[in-house]
């Protein structure tokens, strides 16, 4: 009969302990704001440029969390400009202007970054260039 006690005991102790255990996160699960992003306004993919235009390149950013802080720009995935915001350190709607001289005839990509203040970073947008050889 005393066996039959502590086993009872044990049992319901173990019940008592395991009812407590839970492998669920009771805790607020904060969301994570999606990532900024980015475009290109102007050129639209595969424009063809004469060799040495200065072509005029329009992008626009945005992100509604913490804002834009930066847009980068790369030509053929090297570095090229970079752009910042002039009114605060980062705004949800960024709409910057650059350009690039075009150089060597063929195909050239530019790639756009936008980035948050705290170095978040949009998916890269690309657009090809087709650089074609000036009338003589």
């Amino acid at each position: 009969m005393r066996g039959r006690i502590i086993i009872l005991c044990a049992a319901l102790t173990l019940a008592l302990v395991a009812s407590g255990c839970t492998l669920i996160d009771s805790g607020t699960n904060t969301p994570v704001p999606p990532a900024p992003t980015v475009e290109f306004l102007f050129p639209s993919d595969n424009t063809t440029v004469l060799e040495g235009t200065d072509l005029q390149i329009e992008i626009l950013a945005r992100d509604d969390g913490a804002g834009v802080a930066r847009v980068e720009l790369s030509v053929d995935d090297l570095p090229h400009q970079q752009g910042e915001p002039v009114e605060r350190e980062s705004i949800a709607v960024f709409t910057v202007a650059m350009n690039w001289i075009a150089q060597g005839v063929g195909l050239h990509t530019l790639t756009a970054t936008a980035y948050r203040a705290d170095g978040t970073a949009s998916t890269p947008v690309t657009v090809r260039i087709n650089v074609i050889a000036a009338p003589a």
